[in-house]
């Protein structure tokens, strides 16, 4: 059974209530005898009923999923550079940050059949874990979330558990530090063969006098096993971006603007200055890199960015021509169903209504967006095609579909030479087009690279005139 925890602090004085915590934990009945016990289901009673019950079912799936998961994208990691021979001032050995911490297990740490409580062994944990990430900043570390506690096995009373500590990778503002437990009873304390019993990843963030997010140094991984700890941190990063939008489940807040004639530069201007904003931003990490093909994420204040970086074999010119033409999208881009003009405003502003797949099998999606393209001054300068959403009266929201919103994406292209050009899609996502992303992120899916593909071979593929060829 999932059981879901949330912690609540009420200031009884205003009356000011804050959630401090939210946390998924599962459970399973002992049996007496060798049957499973069975659970009854649930009475569902009310429609957020109904929604917690799909999304804990969502959940569980990525629990099942998580070590196929997990040893995948272990193997496509491996194809990043060594971060041995990246060397950078600053860098801390990963030796450095070790801890070690034994607690022998007494009455009051355990239940009345004489198990140790998993809440005393969290809370050992927790400790140990600060102590490691301290070490890597002037500051007391916060935590920020944690990375499934995983039970292995019981202790007792008597036990002595072992408490190892080390941070396995630093990512800009947070750092994740891996615990593991192994307990000893007197017989196997003597022998030095411990068992395993519970492993855990605290991920911590730390701030200064001015209370701004302290940068963490990258850290140096000195064995072959602080090596795969780092890597183990850069997937455990991505899948649990993956998961975000299953376990958050947040209602959007409508950031699109009404589409107003009279301001159509300034609406114009601002989105292609946005899309340049988020290109420009400091902090993007690769989480995915084949043949032609990278893709960065960007994690800031809870909003999650995309960055797809593609090479193609074709001119600047020709590539911007067919990419800032939507009406070709769905040709390569299976996210779009359908694409077309209801608003050509001016050469460069276009506004289009587009409709979207069914995904985890509820209605499809459509969207109403300015398209704003962008030719460079000068050569060598940059294309640019902008994407936002807009609201347009004339074009009210179907109950046969769910209005989704584009806050910021788009395309920058770059010429490399005079037949080739670098095209990178950015794409802050909102939460109605998350789960188009969520499963590529989490490790589960490739509908990014595989729509990555599809891209260029429709710009390698297509004539100078945007017929297609062979495709």
């Amino acid at each position: 059974m999932e059981i879901s925890i949330k912690v609540i602090v009420q200031d009884v004085f205003p009356g000011i209530e804050k959630l401090v915590s939210v946390a998924f934990s599962t459970f399973v009945a002992k049996p007496v005898g060798e049957e499973k016990i069975h659970l009854k289901p649930v009475t569902l009673l009310t429609e957020q009923d109904h929604v917690e019950h799909n999304l804990a079912s969502e959940r569980r799936k990525v629990r099942l999923h998580h070590e196929g998961t997990f040893k995948n994208l272990m193997k496509e990691n491996r194809r990043f550079d060594d971060p041995i021979c990246d060397e950078e001032e600053g860098m801390v050995p990963t030796s450095g940050t070790s801890v070690q911490s034994i607690e022998l297990v007494l009455p009051p740490h355990a239940n009345h059949h004489g198990n140790t409580f998993g809440g005393q062994i969290m809370a050992w944990m927790e400790t140990v874990a600060t102590i490691s990430a301290s070490r890597l900043c002037r500051a007391h570390p916060l935590l920020k979330s944690v990375d499934m506690f995983k039970f292995r096995g019981p202790s007792t009373v008597g036990d002595r558990l072992v408490f190892n500590a080390i941070v396995n990778n630093t990512f800009q503002t947070c750092v994740e530090v891996g615990v593991r437990v192994e307990a000893f009873d007197c017989q196997e304390w003597s022998k030095g063969q411990g068992r395993h019993i519970n492993s855990a990843f605290l991920i911590y963030n730390a701030v200064d006098d001015k209370e701004e997010l302290v940068t963490f140094p990258r850290i140096k991984p000195m064995s072959k096993d602080d090596l795969r700890r780092y890597h183990g941190a850069i997937v455990r990063k991505r899948i649990r971006l993956g998961r975000k939008y299953v376990i958050s489940h947040k209602e959007e807040v409508p950031l699109c603007v009404h589409w107003d004639i009279s301001n159509q530069v300034a609406l114009s201007n601002a989105s292609v200055e946005a899309l340049n904003n988020l290109a420009a931003r400091s902090g993007w990490e690769v989480t995915s890199a084949v043949e032609k093909i990278k893709i960065y994420t960007l994690e800031e204040h809870d909003i999650l960015s995309v960055w797809v970086e593609k090479h193609v074999e074709r001119p600047a010119h020709v590539t911007y021509h067919l990419l800032s033409d939507f009406t070709k999208r769905p040709l390569w881009d299976p996210h779009y169903v359908s694409c077309e003009v209801i608003d050509w405003v001016s050469e460069a502003d276009q506004i289009y209504y587009i409709t979207c797949p069914v995904v985890n099998g509820d209605k499809p999606k459509d969207l109403v967006v300015l398209v704003s393209r962008r030719r460079p001054l000068k050569d060598g300068d940059t294309y640019t095609v902008a994407m936002k959403s807009v609201i347009l009266p004339s074009v009210p929201p179907s109950p046969q579909y769910i209005r989704s919103e584009i806050i910021c994406a788009g395309f920058l292209i770059h010429a490399t030479d005079s037949s080739s050009c670098t095209v990178s899609y950015f794409n802050q996502i909102s939460a109605s087009i998350s789960p188009y992303f969520a499963g590529n992120l989490g490790g589960w899916s490739k509908s990014i690279e595989e729509t990555a593909a599809s891209c260029i071979q429709f710009i390698e593929n297509a004539t100078d005139d945007g017929l297609i060829n062979r495709f």
